[in-house]
Order: C-alpha cells, then structure tokens, then sequence
C-alpha cells in the first residue's frame, strides 16, 4: 500500500477514458473542473464539456434534459455542493423521474482539511441513499474508482459517487480487479471480528487487522464500494462467521454506511456492533491528518472498536 492516488484523480482519468469509449457520454461542472478533475476531459472533448457555471441547481436540471435527451450526462463538484445544495433539483428532477445522471462528489468528508466545517461533506451519503433509485458508490481507491465509473455508465439510473481531495494506497490490482456493483469485496478473512470499510477508511480497516493479528486475533476485512444497494448477504454471513461487527466511514455514524449496516444486521442477524465515523458533529479546519486523528478515523482507532465490540461478544 505505498502508492498513493487520489481517488478524484481516478476520476478525472476514467471519464477521459470513458469519453473515448462513448460518445454519449457528457461531462458538468459548476466552475471546479481542476478541482474535480474533469478540466481533462474537457480538453479532450471540449464539445461535450460544460462549465456551467456557480450555478449548481442549474447543472444538475441541464444533466437531467441531457440525460432524458439521451446522453450519459456526468455532473460535477465538490460533494457538499453535490447534494446539499442541490437536494430538490436530485431528488425531484432526476431520482424521482429516474434519469441516467451520474453525480461526480469530490473533495468529501473531513480530508478536505483547512477548507473547514462548510465544505466538509459528512452527511452526503445519507442524503443520497435515502433517494428512491439512487445507486451510491464510496470506491477505496483508483483502481475501485476507474471501476465504478465505468460500471456508473452502464447502469440505467442516476448514480452517486464519493470522491476524495487526499491521495489514498492503491489497494487493488488493476490488472486482475472484478467489480460488481452491489457485491462486497473481502480483502482479508477472519473468525474473529470483521470490519466493514468504505472510502479511504479500508486502507485504515486492513491496517487496523494487521495491528490486531499481533494479539492473535483474525478480522476480516470488507470492502464496501456500495452503500446503496448494500450486499445485506455478505453483512450477514461476516456478522454469522465472526459475531463481532465493526464498520468504518469518513461520513457521519447516521444514514451512511453504519447506518445501513445496522439496519441490515438488526432485521437479520443482530450481532455487537460499533459504528467508526464522525459521531453527529461538523468537521473543522485543519491538516487532513490531524482531523482524521481527532475524529478517531485512523488504524489504531479501529483496533480499538474491534477490541470493543470482541468484550461485549464475549458477555
């Protein structure tokens, strides 16, 4: 795990690949292209670019006409912009009707670092999951990314996908990598405990495992690339195998992936469980590094939930 990429980074590279596999595909920004790593795609295909402009509503009704005109219309910005400024135009112009829009979300979570609390997404999942039709995509690095925007493409409804400013460890191998949206990947097995990881926090979830099998103890790793629709069968088959659960996200405790697992594992195979995320607060400003920290996001923090939840297992 010692390259590092940022996922949007992926992102960028994978639309331009995609750009040039499909010629319905169309790319949206709202004046963040360099940012959001679609400035790109716009220099290899500046007649389906649009800079729309600070006018996010706006772009996302003008991707929901490109998409009912036909085209495969990717919408971009940061993700706090990505959902909450445009919840009403998602939900009723493109979720609700079911149109083909793919929402690009960069810079989100707490890792967006000094730009502070206002542009820190930790509630976007949520508000995207919540959405009737809405597929929703949280890939652990380029490699996953490039998969799931190619994936993105082929899938008949609007798509949200989670990506980050901070370079990550590429954790899988691009030229032996099968990605099925809604099947979670087990990247380490074990009987002990399991950690359920999205985004940047799987890299976290196999270092936190690799500090537990120093105390004998074997966690499986999982890698949810998908929140919505979530693999309930691989949720409850860990929870069956291991007894103990833990799940991992740079996104809030409430409606994200803890959410859902709880959820999933309440109505089917109630096991202890410890949600690992930001717990019901705002981010701040600050070194990405030094957030993570205080926000008990990092290996040593998640050695800890599973130490946790392995005490009430054992009651």
């Amino acid at each position: 795990m010692s390259e590092k990429i940022a996922t949007r980074e992926a992102y960028g590279k994978a639309l331009v690949e995609l750009g040039r596999q499909n010629p319905d595909v169309v790319v949206l920004d709202a004046d963040l292209s360099k940012s959001t790593k679609t400035y790109d795609f716009g220099k290899n295909y500046p007649e389906r670019f649009f800079n729309i402009g600070i006018a996010e509503q706006n772009m996302m009704g003008t991707a929901a006409g490109l998409a009912a005109a036909g085209k495969i219309p990717f919408a971009s910005s940061f993700a706090v912009f990505a959902t909450g400024r445009v919840y009403d135009q998602i939900r009723n112009s493109i979720a609700y009707p079911r149109l083909n829009v793919k929402i690009g979300a960069s810079h989100a979570g707490i890792t967006v670092g000094e730009d502070g609390a206002s542009h820190q997404a930790v509630e976007d999942i949520a508000l995207m999951r919540c959405l009737p039709n809405m597929t929703v995509f949280v890939p652990a690095d380029a490699v996953e990314t490039r998969a799931a925007v190619l994936a993105a493409a082929e899938i008949d409804g609007p798509v949200y996908i989670r990506l980050g400013r901070s370079g990550v460890p590429v954790l899988h191998d691009k030229d032996n990598f099968n990605f099925v949206p809604g099947r979670a990947i087990t990247l380490r097995d074990g009987s002990d405990a399991a950690i359920i990881a999205c985004g940047i926090m799987v890299s976290a979830a196999l270092e936190a495992a690799e500090l537990l099998a120093g105390e004998g103890l074997a966690v499986r790793v999982l890698d949810m690339h998908t929140i919505k629709p979530l693999d309930v069968d691989a949720v409850v088959e860990a929870a069956r195998a291991t007894g103990a659960v833990v799940t991992a996200e740079e996104h809030s405790i409430l409606g994200g992936l803890g959410g859902a697992v709880a959820e999933a594992l309440g109505e089917n195979c109630p096991v202890p469980l410890r949600r690992v995320g930001v717990r019901d607060t705002f981010g701040e400003s600050g070194k990405p590094g030094e957030l993570l920290e205080k926000y008990g996001l990092t290996p040593a923090a998640l050695a800890q939930a599973v130490r946790e939840v392995l005490q009430r297992k054992q009651r």
